[in-house]
């Protein structure tokens, strides 16, 4: 049997707690019954409100989607807490949280699926239609959890974009960030201001930095082009 990527902490008298601490299933799901049956036993084995703790930078993303399903189809609620990373396919398991509470030092990330594939044009075709319909179905959780616009979500996945806890509450990913009620007095300055960055913005800042533009080329007037192509025809 796979080694389990999740824990389960369970105190007598008190709700039950998922850890997702690490990679999201260093094998894949794809094609494997027998791991997420046990997941789902595991769930099943719980009653009333449970919580989820993620610490991941992701992982195979048919293990997310399946617990994704699984989380939303439970029938209490699920409070979603991130303590460190929620990165590619943690994200998306994040997004089942009925509410989803970020530490301020956490992150979340957001990107385009991706794969290996070794074969012909045909094949390479192949793969990027799986991608698409992948990024897809990926899309519909952020949609459902955000109710941000589509192509709003495919820019921020075709970018990899970061989020800080307060963004990520500001764009709809989260709901809350823990350990920060406010006092009464506490001034809106102070509060934890909401950033974000993106992998591409930072890769084509260093690369204008590194590259200045060249000069264009100077152009050629019309009326020379003109002469050219009638001492062609000619």
């Amino acid at each position: 049997m796979k080694r389990k990527f999740w824990n389960w902490v369970r105190n007598e008298g008190e709700p039950s707690v998922l850890v997702l601490n690490g990679e999201i299933s260093d094998e894949t799901w794809f094609g494997d019954e027998v791991t997420p049956g046990l997941f789902r036993d595991e769930l099943q084995q719980c009653q009333g409100d449970i919580s989820v703790w993620i610490n991941s930078p992701g992982g195979d993303c048919f293990a997310a989607a399946q617990i994704y399903n699984m989380l939303m189809d439970y029938p209490h609620n699920v409070t979603v807490k991130i303590d460190g990373l929620a990165a590619s396919a943690a994200s998306v398991i994040a997004m089942a949280g009925t509410e989803v509470q970020m530490s301020p030092v956490a992150m979340m990330m957001i990107h385009n699926p991706a794969t290996v594939a070794i074969g012909d044009t045909a094949e390479m075709q192949k793969a990027i239609s799986m991608l698409d319909e992948v990024k897809e179905s990926i899309m519909n959780a952020y949609e459902i959890k955000t109710g941000m616009s589509r192509s709003k979500i495919s820019h921020l996945m075709d970018a990899e974009s970061w989020f800080n806890a307060t963004k990520a509450v500001e764009l709809g990913f989260a709901d809350k960030v823990l350990f920060s009620d406010p006092a009464p007095e506490q001034k809106d300055e102070e509060a934890l201001p909401a950033m974000m960055f993106s992998r591409a913005a930072v890769t084509n800042s260093l690369l204008s930095k590194l590259m200045p533009p060249k000069p264009a080329a100077p152009g050629t007037p019309v009326d020379q082009l003109e002469k050219r192509l009638s001492v062609i025809a000619h």
